[in-house]
Formats: structure tokens, C-alpha cells, sequence
């Protein structure tokens, strides 16, 4: 009697058209997996899929669209069935500075892409995971969440939220049979980061952060720093005194403000 081949794993990742997300796709896609892939820029998420040796389904669409989220939920799950692993990964990054009127849409744009936007990812999928008893919920957030650094104000504020969410929904799931990952990674070399004119220590390729991330998503952590090194650091922060701190980083190095949207 031969024994029956598992089936591929399916794996829902928003973000998906560059950097840590299109090397999650490349990375699952490497080991077979069915993958419905989600992104702002349609040409570049068609151009991933194509050379990638696995089932794709692309959904083009921003993931401050509630809607538009759950009707690609509800195809992904209609033609490759519930998925595995959803992995929300899709944020922006901009310098911000709470004074200047003209920045104000663009704490509005962080937070609703960065904070809501993991909400509208993770809502198609978390009844039918629960009643089904199987799945992982993953969130891609920051050491930026772990304290606020001067001219990142959205940017860490939208972290910090992402971190604290998925605590709320880890906890709210306990006992479901649906796991909560929170991943919080340093620098990464992405598309993201390039625009960066300051030094980023313990820098990591998109590649080597995804392979770490799956790694971690393997052995179901409900929480991970990457690289080690920045894990580091960020428990050094946390116990920082806030006048020391506020010393050592009041002239820290600043992303730009107003890149595009």
C-alpha cells in the first residue's frame, strides 16, 4: 500500500509584489506551495508569479480596502481551499513630522495600511480557520513598534499597534487550533529601506529574512526579533530609562518625509 503524498501547503501573503514578501512567495513557492499572493502594483505582482514554480492566484488591490480584501479571501478560498498560512505583510513607511499640516494624510495612510490593513488581511479567514482548527495567522511588525524614534512618529506608532493587535488576537485565539505569529524584524534590504540615508546595523537580504521568518512561522513562535542581534538591542531599549533614551536618540538619523504614497 504507497502512502498518500501530503498536500501542497496553502499560503495567502499581502505585500507580495517586492522585498520580504515577494521572497516569502519565491521561498514557499520553492516547496510547493499554493500560494494567492496580494499586492498594490499589479505589472510587478504578474511579473512575480510568472516566474515562480507554483500554483498563483494574484489579487491586485490595496489592503486599506476592507472589500476588496474579503472578496479575494473568498476567492482564494473558493478555488485552493482555506489556507495554511496567511502572512500580513503589506505596510509603508514614511518620514512624519506631527507639526506640518501637510503630513497629517500621511499619518492617515500609515496607520490604515500598516494597522488596518493586517486587520482586513487576517478577516476572511479567521472563522472558517477556527471552525476548521488549523491555520496560522502571521504579522510582519517592527522593532520600530518597540519605541518611538524621532520623525517615524506614523511609522512607529502603526508598529506599535501591530505588535499589541496581534497579542489581542494570539490570546483571543488560544485554544482555537489557530496559531498567531508576531514578527518583528530590524533592517531589512528592501525597496522600503533603500530610501534610508542613515546606518542600519545587522542589515539582512530579503532572501535571509524570509528564510529566518519561515523558520520561526515552522515552529509556531508566537513571537520573534530578527536578526538576533537586533533582538538584542531591542531588549535593551525596552529597559532604557526614558530621559537616557530620549538623550541618546533625539538626533538619531530620520527617514524623509514626503515620499510618495
Amino acid at each position: 500500500m504507497s502512502l498518500k503524498e501530503p498536500a501542497p501547503q496553502r499560503v495567502f501573503i499581502t505585500g507580495a509584489s517586492s522585498g520580504i514578501g515577494a521572497a516569502l512567495a519565491r521561498h514557499y513557492a520553492a516547496r510547493g506551495a499554493v500560494l494567492g499572493l496580494a499586492a498594490r502594483r499589479s505589472e510587478a505582482l504578474t511579473a512575480l508569479a510568472a516566474e515562480l514554480p507554483a500554483a498563483c492566484y494574484c489579487y491586485p488591490l490595496d489592503v486599506a480596502d476592507g472589500a476588496a480584501l474579503a472578496a479575494a479571501g473568498a476567492d482564494f478560498i473558493k478555488r485552493a481551499g482555506l489556507p495554511d498560512i496567511v502572512i500580513a505583510n503589506a505596510g509603508i513607511s514614511l518620514g512624519t513630522l506631527t507639526e506640518e499640516a501637510e503630513d497629517l494624510p500621511a499619518f492617515a495612510r500609515v496607520l490604515h495600511t500598516n494597522v488596518l490593513g493586517m486587520v482586513h488581511t487576517f478577516h476572511p479567514f479567521v472563522a472558517a480557520m477556527k471552525q476548521a482548527r488549523h491555520g496560522r495567522l502571521v504579522g510582519i511588525a517592527s522593532v520600530a513598534g518597540i519605541r518611538g524614534l524621532p520623525g517615524a512618529g506614523a511609522y512607529c506608532a502603526s508598529k506599535a499597534a501591530t505588535i499589541s493587535y496581534l497579542e489581542s488576537l494570539r490570546i483571543e485565539l488560544r485554544s482555537s487550533g489557530v496559531g498567531v505569529t508576531t514578527i518583528a524584524p530590524g533592517y531589512i534590504a528592501t525597496p522600503m529601506t533603500a530610501q534610508n540615508t542613515y546606518p542600519m546595523p545587522f542589515l539582512l537580504s530579503a532572501g535571509e529574512a524570509a528564510r529566518r521568518i519561515v523558520r520561526h512561522i515552522d515552529r509556531g513562535v508566537s513571537y520573534a526579533v530578527l536578526p538576533w542581534q537586533m533582538a538584542v538591542v531591542a531588549r535593551f531599549l525596552r529597559l532604557l530609562p526614558n530621559a537616557l533614551f530620549d538623550r541618546l536618540f533625539a538626533h538619531a538619523g530620520r527617514k524623509q518625509r514626503n515620499l510618495p504614497l
